[in-house]
């Protein structure tokens, strides 16, 4: 290319000054519309009830108070037997999951798997229809036998549809087919070509699922009110969600063997709302940061290219 011809490109994919001022200033609106809610639920969280009462909801409450962390750091031994159940269902959830749906996932994108119409039917299928909760839950508790054990809230949300078909296309549209076909010309097994090969290419791919995954099985709360009635297995989104539902809970479980009364006193009932939403939220958005990079490169999975 021709200097003239490059200088004209370089001037023409340009982005003007204003267009560029109208970008920044458009993410910016759209990172405070995603920060600003979490600010303000924290704001909440640490305002007193009299406070609430008097302003509503503000980022100015007029009385700051800790009454809801305190309330909470008092349920601390129950909290944080909850909490080690989700970071161990997340952990081994997504390992677990992140395993099946790559391994399916890159199957299905080898032109010469004999099954490969099947399962793609098989898979897109339950993208269209559900068996429904009654049928689930016969499968899970009646036939599988995983009521009350830490597998119920792991095998349900291991493998999606949606996340194979992502892996699907990843491997379809950004491995080199020349790669694998050399590694079978020098003998390599597709077990070996998975692992050796397509795998360590495919970050952006693993960040994207991992983080799929570790959302779901951090968010969910579901499966533990519906199939653990063991307190020692309660996930901790459930807890919680028990603790903002309904104070009878708190009193099958008392710290100091306090009345329920005493608890209705103590608790103040807004505040530890968004106290909870506070919990919840900070660990998986703490995580996020570290797959950021490849989370975006992921995004673009399928993407035409110009």
């Amino acid at each position: 290319m021709k200097k003239e011809d490059k200088a004209y490109s370089l001037q023409i994919n340009r982005v003007k000054p204003w267009t560029n001022a109208a970008y920044n200033l458009l993410f910016a609106i759209l990172a405070a519309c995603a920060i600003l809610p979490v600010i303000f639920v924290f704001m909440i969280s640490i305002s007193s009830e009299e406070s609430i009462r008097q302003v509503g909801y503000s980022f100015f409450p007029v009385q700051f108070s800790n009454k809801a962390y305190a309330f909470l750091w008092n349920e601390r031994s129950t909290i944080l037997g909850a909490l080690t159940v989700s970071v161990g269902v997340t952990c081994i959830g997504t390992l677990l999951g992140l395993t099946l749906t790559t391994a399916m996932g890159y199957s299905l994108s080898r032109p010469e798997f004999r099954l490969k119409k099947f399962y793609t039917w098989v898979i897109f299928i339950p993208m269209l229809f559900s068996g429904g909760l009654v049928a689930s839950y016969v499968v899970n508790a009646n036939i599988l036998k995983l009521r009350n054990t830490i597998w119920v809230l792991i095998l349900p949300l291991a493998v999606s549809s949606y996340n194979i078909v992502i892996c699907k296309t990843f491997f379809r549209s950004t491995v080199p087919e020349g790669i694998v076909e050399s590694a079978m010309i020098d003998g390599a097994s597709q077990l070996r070509i998975f692992t050796s090969i397509v795998i360590p290419i495919s970050k952006p791919l693993l960040a994207t699922i991992s983080l799929f995954l570790c959302f779901g099985y951090w968010n969910d709360w579901f499966l533990s009110s519906l199939y653990i009635s063991k307190k020692n297995l309660i996930s901790l989104q459930a807890l919680l969600n028990n603790i903002m539902r309904s104070l009878e809970y708190m009193t099958n479980n008392p710290t100091a063997g306090v009345s329920l009364q005493q608890y209705r006193a103590q608790m103040p009932s807004e505040s530890v709302r968004m106290a909870i939403a506070i919990v919840i939220v900070i660990p998986i958005a703490c995580a996020y940061p570290f797959f950021q990079k490849y989370f975006i490169s992921g995004l673009t999975i399928g993407a035409v290219k110009g």
